[in-house]
């Protein structure tokens, strides 16, 4: 696993988050441009968004297996106290309570790839099932540097 920090897998159980900023939607191979992208500029608007809880943690979002369109992409958002008046080009989003296998990724964004591999074995290994058809996060604790993030990575799972 190269060089990166991995904390060891736990189960977390988080409550209801509710988020606003962008959505993202390419085809598969982009999202690790796309992505990018999408927080520089949620970093640029930020001051926009009512009522950030954290404005040093930005929250992905997405569906392994989504069954609808409005499903489809990636969500890049700051988590909120309440959704009021999206600022003009962004979206909000509700993420109901849910359970989730859990890893720290420290490391570049090219390798989290091997971070998710490692976490779909601890699942497998401890006797869950991973959850395709529900929201899976990704809370971004460090995201300015490519080659250096910090970002615990949520599967959700049953």
């Amino acid at each position: 696993m190269s060089e990166q920090a991995l904390v060891h897998a736990a189960v977390k159980e988080l409550r209801e988050m509710k988020l606003a900023g962008f959505r993202v939607l390419c085809p598969g191979d982009q999202y690790i441009k796309e992505i990018p992208k999408a927080i520089s500029l949620l970093n640029e608007r930020s001051g926009e968004i009512k009522h950030v809880l954290n404005p040093h943690q930005l929250v992905g979002a997405f569906f392994v297996e989504e069954s609808s369109q409005e499903e489809d992409g990636y969500w890049i958002c700051f988590e909120v106290k309440e959704i009021e008046k999206v600022p003009t080009g962004m979206t909000s989003l509700v993420i109901p309570a849910q359970k989730y296998a859990s890893l720290r990724h420290k490391g570049s964004n090219h390798e989290i790839g091997n971070s998710y591999s490692k976490l779909h074995g601890w699942i497998e290994e401890k006797g869950y099932s991973r959850l395709k058809d529900k929201w899976h996060l990704e809370i971004y604790h460090k995201w300015n540097n490519l080659n250096d993030l910090d970002i615990e990575l949520l599967d959700a799972i049953k």
